[in-house]
């Protein structure tokens, strides 16, 4: 039995080229290192799927595939969501349990430390990540404001007459001046015919939600500099930089931080080149606590994230999603996902045991194991691993020890944290709010043209009528008589002056 699963698993898990090693197979309990399980590197651009129950070691499992990424030169980006990754700048310590898993699948425990950029939304605890909110766009921005599908729609009137007109969104000052000039007066009349009306409700609803982001000091992530997509692909010493960005800060906003990662991935789907198949990829984005991104979403939202993952691969970047379970996600995204790597699933209630009768379907027959026994049964650091081969055929299902992750398993220390953040470029980069004429001044503008275009027009109209108006009898006779009293004073002024001047001559 031994014998011939070792000669599937080999022959199922044997890359020509260059590849990730994952781990050996365990068979009924125990671990067969000459069953090597190796997941070939031209293949992660086919993304994948990290799943299982809380505390069965996916953090490790993402740690320890970054690591490989970055020493073969692949750059990673990486949502931190407890902070406990950046101890990948630091290199672990040895100890005897990591010294048997070393010996026990065949890839001996080597401490290393990887080259890490540290970001931030808030920019209290790395870099800043900013974008713009016409980069954002309506789909996201409704999201994250958790707006209905009529207010979406008021969303998608603002994103598309500022793109008409040229008009700079950058923040949500910007969108606050643009929704309130649209919505009301001169602006309203506006776009009446072409756009259509926004209701007053509907102006008002979103109005409010966007001072509420901002008052949660959330808006801040909206604005310049745009973080630029290029800076992901750094490398160190031909090793990929691998980023980090830390969200412990606002962890009690899943859906602000889990759309701004779809922001990133949409950015990466409409700037990069189409390059097709390539001998390795040129970015891999892991997306930890995948299950917030679709919970609650729009079928817009659905649609616009099932795109992105069917066709950013051909962009050279591969997609994994980090979650508890393969049902987190609907059906057309896990569809896409060629390399499954499933660590151990509960089963103590109802709802558990359907949704492991669930994950047991999305994985081929396997005719060493009963999966529905092994997903319940596997130990931390063990996962139940089907990727695809060079060919792009599903490998043999296998249940696999994994490798060690080499760095720090946890958080680095307090003065290597503040070390990296300040020695960064990227933060002189980023750091300070540019501030550039957006929408906010556009319309400010049009506004005082406005108003002195109403005061000229409503001056024209006074001395208009003031000089067209026809006069009463009585006003006529007044006119007349002060006509005659002015006529008959110049005279009787006149017949003065020549008297007083005749009389200077008499005495002369």
């Amino acid at each position: 039995m031994e014998e011939s699963f070792v000669q599937a698993i080999t022959a199922s898990y044997q890359p020509k080229g260059a590849f990730l090693q994952l781990g050996a197979g365990v068979l009924d309990g125990q671990v067969v290192r000459e069953a090597q399980v190796k997941l070939p590197l031209k293949m992660m651009n086919r993304h994948g799927l990290i799943a299982g129950a809380t505390g069965t070691g996916k953090t490790r499992t993402l740690q320890l595939i970054a690591e490989q990424l970055s020493d073969a030169g692949v750059p990673v980006f990486m949502l931190d969501v407890k902070g406990d990754l950046s101890g990948l700048s630091e290199p672990g310590q040895a100890n005897e349990a990591l010294l048997e898993r070393g010996e026990a699948v065949g890839v001996p425990f080597v401490a290393s430390s990887f080259p890490v950029e540290l970001f931030s939304l808030s920019g209290q605890l790395g870099t800043p990540m900013r974008i713009t909110v016409e980069d954002f766009g309506p789909v996201l921005l409704a999201r994250i404001l958790e707006l209905n599908d009529t207010q979406t729609g008021v969303l998608s009137v603002l994103f598309k007459y500022a793109q008409d007109q040229q008009i700079p969104v950058v923040d949500l000052s910007d969108m606050k001046s643009l929704l309130t000039y649209l919505s009301e007066g001169a602006g309203a009349e506006k776009i009446k015919a072409d756009y259509g009306k926004i209701s007053t409700s509907s102006a008002h609803t979103i109005l409010r939600k966007m001072v509420t982001l901002e008052q949660q000091g959330l808006g801040d992530i909206f604005g310049e500099k745009e973080f630029e997509i290029e800076d992901l692909f750094a490398k160190v010493d031909g090793r990929g930089t691998i980023s980090l960005l830390n969200i412990s800060d606002i962890q009690d906003q899943p859906v602000l931080f889990s759309t701004f990662l779809l922001s990133l991935l949409n950015q990466l789907f409409k700037q990069l080149p189409e390059v097709g198949d390539l001998a390795q990829p040129k970015l891999v984005f892991f997306f930890d606590e995948a299950h917030l991104l679709f919970n609650g979403a729009s079928k817009a939202f659905l649609n616009q994230i099932e795109q992105i993952v069917r066709l950013i691969r051909s962009k050279g970047v591969g997609v994994f999603f980090c979650t508890q379970a393969p049902t987190d996600l609907p059906e057309s995204v896990l569809g896409q996902l060629g390399n499954r790597i499933q660590h151990a699933l509960r089963a103590f209630t109802p709802n558990d045991a359907e949704n492991l009768r669930k994950a047991v379907k999305t994985y081929p027959t396997s005719s060493f194991y009963q999966l529905d026994k092994v997903l319940t049964s596997l130990g931390t650091g063990q996962a139940l691993i089907t990727v695809l081969n060079d060919k792009g055929v599903p490998t043999e299902v296998v249940a696999t020890h994994l490798v060690a992750a080499r760095a720090v398993m946890g958080p680095c220390s307090a003065s290597n944290y503040t070390r990296i953040v300040n020695s960064s470029s990227l933060r002189n980069k980023y750091e300070k709010r540019v501030e550039r004429r957006s929408a906010t001044e556009v319309i400010a503008e049009w506004q005082a043209a406005e108003q002195r275009e109403q005061a000229k027009h409503k001056e024209g109209a006074a001395v208009k009528k003031s000089t067209s108006r026809r006069q009463t009898p009585l006003e006529a006779a007044k006119t007349q008589a002060s006509r005659t009293l002015a006529r008959e004073g110049v005279k009787l002024l006149s017949k003065i002056a020549n008297g007083l001047i005749g009389s200077l001559f008499k005495k002369r």
